[in-house]
């Protein structure tokens, strides 16, 4: 059962995320599994599935919209890299609720990891 408290605690994370993800475009899930998994207690496969749920429109929707506004999202591109997220996800869905957590957690942590060094080693100063 989700107290009054943690109702007020996650819609101020999704308030964090939200914003952060509006402004540099990471996804959610950069920041939310992380959130949900240390701060909630969350294991780190129900804190993917949950991030999956919460993403869908109109979430997406309305940044995606502001953002289109102003000329900088690519429709064409945008419909073709959906159509592939859709079976990606599932794919990746379908696999990723047969690890363990422990192999999940691993698996993240690493992707975040190769991403930190890539960004770090490429970025021009």
């Amino acid at each position: 059962m989700i107290v009054l408290m943690d109702w007020l605690l996650f819609i101020v994370l999704g308030s964090i995320v939200g914003l952060v993800s509006g402004l540099i475009g990471v996804g959610g899930g950069v920041i939310m599994v992380p959130a949900l998994v240390l701060l909630f207690g969350f294991t780190q496969k129900m804190a993917q599935g949950t991030t999956l749920a919460l993403l869908v429109p109109p979430i997406g929707l309305l940044a995606a919209a502001t953002y289109w506004r102003q000329g900088l999202v690519n429709i064409p591109v945008a419909a073709l890299i959906a159509v592939g997220f859709v079976g990606g996800s599932w794919l990746g869905a379908r696999y990723g609720t047969h690890l363990s957590n422990a192999t999940a957690t691993r698996i993240f942590a690493i992707f975040l990891l190769l991403i930190a060094v890539k960004l770090l080693v490429s970025t021009k100063v």
